[in-house]
């Protein structure tokens, strides 16, 4: 299967190839989404001497993160899927994130700002690939679910911005945490193997917070492009 998938829902901005399982990458950690997001895209398409019709589907991370950034990245997908005639897949940027830990239980978190995180919890199953153990919210951090169980680890801007509070609210619960990561496009490519497809003009940014009023870009069904 030839996936393109993109996730652009934090600082970081990343695209990924996958081949039949075999990923190439561009990741770079920045606010220049909107610049560099297409030349990444046709660079990894180049490298690989593959025509974006070639694909089968284009993965996006939906959200939730910076509501900017999911909005750059679902328009890009849907924008390259319709031009294409291609499914898209929408990924949890939360999900993706939690697939890049090397644990089998996650506790993911982004800063949402307003002294609130965008949280969920994840199990890996025995295919490699986490499934959540909950609904993924947006939370006061010192209010955050509590799972069963010691062997969670955390990761995302949600716990390095919050470890103080997080920490004293879960205490032994939580075996480690991982500084500085951020949700990777290649980790939303390995999701989308198993993920749902669905057309181009359904795909939806998930922002998780209902009181900020955004305008959703799946209103306005793309123009095709070459």
């Amino acid at each position: 299967m030839k996936i393109l998938a993109l996730d652009t829902a934090t600082e970081a901005c990343s695209v990924a190839l996958s081949l039949d399982g075999e990923i190439a990458e561009r990741f770079e950690v920045g606010r220049r989404h909107g610049e560099r997001l297409l030349p990444m895209v046709q660079e990894l398409l180049a490298e690989a001497g593959l025509a974006l019709k070639q694909l089968d589907a284009v993965a996006f991370g939906r959200g939730p993160g910076s509501f900017t950034g999911i909005r750059i990245g679902v328009g890009v997908a849907q924008g390259l899927a319709y031009g294409a005639d291609l499914p898209t897949i929408p990924i949890s940027s939360l999900a993706a994130l939690a697939q890049g830990a090397d644990s089998s239980h996650v506790l993911a978190a982004f800063d949402a700002r307003m002294q609130q995180v965008y949280w969920g919890a994840y199990v890996r199953g025995r295919d490699g690939l986490v499934t959540p153990a909950g609904d993924e919210i947006v939370v006061d951090p010192a209010q955050a679910p509590i799972p069963d169980g010691n062997e969670w680890i955390g990761i995302g801007s949600g716990w390095d911005t919050y470890h103080q509070v997080l920490a004293a609210r879960f205490g032994n619960r939580i075996r480690s945490r991982i500084e500085n990561r951020f949700p990777r496009a290649s980790d939303v490519a390995r999701l989308a193997i198993s993920g749902v497809a669905i057309a181009a003009e359904q795909a939806q940014p998930v922002y998780l917070r209902n009181d900020v009023a955004v305008k959703s870009v799946g209103k306005n069904k793309p123009s095709r492009t070459a």
